[in-house]
């Protein structure tokens, strides 16, 4: 395949690097399995003890290189990332959908999403804002400024392969902080074709080793960089069942944690909604990245009056679904990951049925002709309660659950009395409803949105959720600021030592 030999990815691959050099490890070799038509793609050598000791000595010294050059100049270097990345596009968008299974477009989108979120932290590297505050003490200046944290952890989950790692990476690199990167042993192929794109800029630029360092490996060394406290800041994406291991293990020992975990995100239609968007955006949400995404839209919320006329309109959708090949772009469906999701898709159907629900599009394995990796599943839609266990629960797959209501104040109950809180959207084009979803009594996501679905936010906003879904903040807004340790100064130029509140204290 061209784009694996344009991305430089070879037969046998290693998965640590510190950069532009790649590290000797005598771990296990795994093999990436595309779940597009069940080949194998390529190997990697993992990481082991002794080669994350390595590396994360390389990023130490590193750091204290790197975290003196102006940030104008490292915002320079993310420049050049977000350029070479323009020039790789392609080949590496074909790679995500072909090992991950989402649709080639979503596949370029992605990338595309590394191109902004470098294009956003060029910005940002001129415009790390601190505070002046005035003091109450005469001829003092109090100011406050951010400072480098030091070498940043990065955990990344399966479905968004490569630009949860770009949020993390370019922000992070402009703050003045090294980063260390454990993909997900999945999807392992992204991340080194990552690293080999990045590598030529830094190479250029003579970056020293240790910035951009890649950890391809096995649990027992994710519970390394859990437990050292080299790494100040843990980033990690994944189920909320992780992130708790995660947050305990992290704050054991006083270190800080960026989670993004579990979505089970609602959609409500209001009987005053527009239904030529709200269908299109309950679709693509629901069966977008075959329902693997954290935003995935797992609940419609519908009004009473038009719930049969939502449901129909639906129901007609999902049958002009065509489910194949994602590297086809005639295709709107992909693949789950893996048989492990199939299994999972099959039990909470199961599940949904045992609590009375019933599936008015029914859900299924697909085989045959174009089928014969296994992971190919029927997006399906079941009429459910709010109270259904399963319904409160996330499953990685593409499994709408439909729910009634009456009036706006029970459509946000329910859909805030779900333990996940990360998307959320309301369809109508009545203001009072609107402004309500919005208001202190609406959402308790930490995504709210009105008249769009709950997928594909844009690099511009903070991006994270509330509850479950673990209070964390990415790519835009001020989000940077998890990646920098905050100092408040205080500078008298005076020519006596007076004290805050009025202290005395004469000797």
């Amino acid at each position: 395949m061209d784009f694996l030999k344009a991305l430089k990815i070879e037969s046998v691959n290693n998965g640590v690097s510190t950069g532009t050099n790649w590290i000797k490890s005598n771990g296990k070799i795994i093999d990436s399995y595309s779940p597009v038509d069940g080949k194998k793609i390529a190997s990697v050598i993992l990481a082991d003890e002794n080669s994350y000791q390595t590396v994360l000595q390389k990023a130490e010294e590193a750091f204290k290189v790197w975290r003196m050059m102006p940030a104008p100049k490292r915002g320079e270097i993310v420049r050049q990332i977000g350029e070479a990345l323009r020039h790789y596009k392609e080949p590496l968008g074909k790679l995500v959908s072909y090992e991950m299974g989402k649709s080639l477009q979503e596949g370029y989108g992605e990338v595309q999403e590394m191109i902004d979120i470098c294009d956003f932290a060029v910005g940002l590297s001129r415009q790390l804002y601190g505070l002046t505050m005035h003091s109450e003490r005469p001829q003092h200046r109090m100011y406050e400024q951010y400072h480098p944290l030091g070498i940043v952890g990065i955990i990344s989950a399966f479905n968004f392969p490569v630009a949860v790692w770009g949020w993390n990476s370019m922000l992070a690199w402009v703050c003045g902080d090294v980063c260390v990167w454990k993909p997900s042993s999945k999807v392992p192929l992204c991340a080194i074709a990552c690293q080999n794109i990045v590598a030529e800029v830094l190479a250029k630029n003579n970056v020293p080793e240790g910035v951009n360092c890649l950890l391809v490996s096995s649990r027992e060394i994710g519970d390394l960089m859990l437990n050292d406290k080299r790494i100040p800041l843990i980033s990690a994406t994944g189920s909320t069942a992780m992130g708790i291991t995660v947050g305990k293990a992290v704050a054991a020992r006083l270190g800080r944690s960026l989670l993004e975990l579990g979505g089970n995100n609602a959609i409500i239609i209001s009987k005053d909604a527009d239904l030529d968007i709200a269908i299109p955006g309950a679709l693509f949400g629901a069966v977008g990245t075959a329902g693997q995404r954290c935003t995935s839209t797992r609940r419609l919320i519908i009004h009473e009056d038009i719930y049969e006329a939502v449901k129909e309109k639906l129901v007609s959708a999902y049958n002009q679904l065509r489910i194949g090949d994602p590297l086809d772009e005639k295709n709107h469906v992909g693949p789950l990951i893996d048989k492990s999701a199939v299994t999972m898709y099959l039990d909470a159907i199961e599940k949904c049925k045992a609590e009375g629900g019933h599936f008015v599009v029914e859900g299924g394995v697909l085989s045959g002709a174009g089928y014969e990796s296994g992971c190919y599943v029927k997006p399906c839609i079941a009429e459910a309660k709010p109270n259904f266990k399963i319904v409160c629960e996330e499953t990685f797959a593409p499994i709408l659950y439909l729910l009634k209501y009456k009036t706006i104040d029970e459509a946000i109950a329910i859909q805030n009395e779900v333990p996940q809180g990360l998307s959320s959207s309301i369809m109508t084009l009545n203001l009072r409803e609107a402004e309500q979803f919005l208001s202190h009594a609406g959402s308790d996501c930490g995504i709210a949105n009105v008249n769009i679905g709950t997928s594909g936010a844009e690099i511009g906003g903070a991006f994270g959720g509330e509850k479950e879904t673990g209070g964390g903040r990415e790519s835009g807004s001020d989000a940077w600021k998890i990646y920098m340790r905050r100092q408040t100064n205080t500078i008298n130029y005076s020519n006596s030592l007076p004290l805050a509140q009025g202290i005395t204290f004469d000797v």
